[in-house]
């Protein structure tokens, strides 16, 4: 059996094969949690230079993407959870009074750290008003970071959820095509 490499940020690490299918042997999955623990991870918030950016945003992440790169990776960003649970931005705990809780402005302020350089922004996301993450995150925007929030040359409403990346982003191009032949 060949060894089974784990790759992170340009860091690698290589284990023999587990004799079983799963890693039980408390060495091996030490070694493993060392390498997540110590390896490198790029920074929460790194900005994106350039020039047309998509931001494809829900209760649950961010999406940015360099429209005008093909074959672009996105940058995620992630809400924290505190529970760990995959829960939404807004949480709903046992002594809810029925009141919506409020929006983690943390999650709002790292994307809005990730657009510092960006030239032209675009912004996807799904329903309108206190119930849409793209709402509150224009909100974060004008409130607090207000160069930024210039640079947004859209908001659109999409099915997001029923919509692959290619289509988002062919989606995202032809309005940046329409925006550069106004301007």
């Amino acid at each position: 059996m060949e060894n089974i490499k784990f790759t992170r940020n340009g860091q690698t690490l290589v284990l023999h094969p587990p004799r079983r299918k799963d890693f039980s042997d408390v060495h091996q999955l030490m070694k493993i949690r060392h390498f997540l623990e110590t390896s490198p991870f790029p920074a929460v918030g790194a900005s994106i230079d350039g020039g047309h950016i998509l931001v494809v945003i829900d209760h649950r992440t961010a999406r940015i993407y360099r429209t005008d790169v093909h074959g672009t990776v996105p940058h995620l960003i992630v809400p924290f959870d505190r529970n760990g649970t995959g829960r939404h931005l807004h949480y709903v705990e046992n002594d809810a009074t029925g009141q919506r809780k409020p929006e983690q402005r943390s999650f709002y302020a790292a994307v809005a750290r990730t657009l510092r350089n960006a030239e032209n922004i675009l912004i996807f996301g799904c329903g309108t008003g206190a119930s849409s993450a793209m709402d509150q995150l224009l909100v974060e925007l004008r409130e607090n970071h207000q160069d930024i929030a210039r640079r947004v040359v859209r908001t659109v409403v999409v099915d997001e959820p029923h919509l692959s990346e290619d289509q988002l982003l062919a989606r995202a191009r032809d309005l940046y095509a329409e925006f550069d032949a106004r301007r």
